[in-house]
């Protein structure tokens, strides 16, 4: 009974995998899909006979389409036989017997008869396997990354070490299919009907990669901060998808070399958040009021200060008050200002009707050093009308 089952199996499959197919990629594929097989079409609208060949055999003659931004890579065996990175229709063609039609020039004895051998020897089914792949050429969107405790990293601007939470997210492409392929994905996905996708929670080879993304953040944090090209300021990163991409992909490469061995790179990023710890809140705070004070913004500021002082120190002190802010002016080195002390002292004197009090006051200031002698006639002219 064995044997009569094998024989017929071995024909009946033999007779299936006669017809030429047209084979392209799944329907309700994920856009995060990064290889899967190539599906046959057997049938098209309950139209089309070819519903019984075997998964792990393609006719000589079948067509596969490769849409844009995919490749298409042949296995024979296990092994890589071809592979084809541009967009197109492409014809399977294979010397091994099982792939041979009456409908390719195979011919009735080598289609037939010496098909039907070779798999009555394997009970019925081809013994050979052979599979097209389609790995997807574009960004891989939607890789996360996220931490659950700070990390820690030396900031270059801020010259301190720095710790922060931070989530995000960054694509990622496939730039050489057959390294990653043959160095990384597992065999489980090298079957008709699976799909690698390094979003799957259940994928253990995505997990790994998204663990090394974690391993890599910090030293990507500290070589984007401490890169004078990027004016070493953390503040940046959400803003430069590009250049903290180029700082992680670096990161990664030498920890775990993807580019060089699985063939792969991190091509954007975004950052959602980057929460600080405590310490490094505070001294954010000292840098931003630092900032304030700054260049010109920091000039006009203190020069609008001194003005107020002059302004209150007419109004409450006299030529005393005058006189103080003189000093704490040298002594904070306002020697800058535009508006010399004396003159500001002049303009800011209250007025009075008086011109013996005038006259007082513009004593005590002749006295005191604030004004010169030809300050104190002139003013002396002017109070008695001469």
């Amino acid at each position: 009974m064995g044997l009569i089952q094998a024989a017929k199996g071995a024909i009946g499959g033999m007779l299936g995998d006669q017809w030429k197919d047209f084979l392209t990629v799944p329907d309700d594929l994920p856009a995060t899909a990064a290889l899967f097989s190539a599906v046959p079409r057997g049938t098209n609208a309950g139209r089309g006979s070819n519903t019984h060949g075997s998964s792990n055999i393609i006719t000589n003659g079948s067509k596969i389409l490769v849409p844009e931004g995919y490749g298409l890579l042949t296995f024979q065996d296990g092994k890589i036989t071809g592979f084809a990175a541009e967009a197109g229709a492409y014809e399977w063609n294979s010397n091994d017997i099982n792939s041979k039609s009456i409908f390719s020039g195979g011919g009735i004895v080598d289609s037939l008869v010496m098909q039907s051998w070779e798999r009555f020897k394997f009970g019925g089914q081809p013994g050979a396997q052979q599979i097209a792949i389609f790995v997807s050429l574009k960004e891989l969107p939607d890789n996360r990354f996220g931490t659950q405790s700070e990390i820690y990293w030396d900031d270059g601007f801020l010259r301190t070490q720095v710790g922060a939470v931070t989530r995000g997210s960054y694509t990622m492409r496939i730039v050489d299919p057959i390294r990653f392929v043959k160095n990384f994905v597992p065999a489980t996905y090298l079957q008709p009907g699976q799909i690698f996708d390094f979003t799957d929670l259940d994928n253990a080879a995505a997990s790994q990669l998204f663990n090394e993304v974690v391993g890599s953040l910090a030293p990507a944090f500290s070589a984007y901060t401490n890169d004078p090209t990027k004016g070493n300021r953390i503040s940046k990163i959400q803003q430069d998808s590009l250049g903290f991409a180029k700082s992680l992909s670096d990161a990664v490469e030498g920890g775990y070399q993807w580019r060089s061995d699985r063939g792969l790179e991190i091509v954007k990023t975004t950052i959602i958040s980057i929460e600080y710890d405590a310490n490094t809140k505070e001294l954010l705070k000292t840098v931003q009021r630092a900032d304030a004070l700054a260049g010109a913004r920091g000039n006009s500021n203190l020069q609008a200060s001194v003005a107020q002082g002059f302004q209150a120190a007419g109004e409450t002190g006299g030529a005393a008050g005058l006189m103080g802010l003189g000093i704490a002016g040298g002594a904070i080195g306002l020697g800058g200002l535009q508006q010399p002390v004396a003159a500001a002292a002049v303009a800011a004197a209250p007025a009075a009707e008086d011109p013996i009090a005038k006259l007082k006051k513009a004593k005590e200031m002749l006295d005191l050093g604030l004004i010169t002698q030809a300050d104190y006639d002139a003013m002396k002219a002017k109070a008695l009308g001469l």
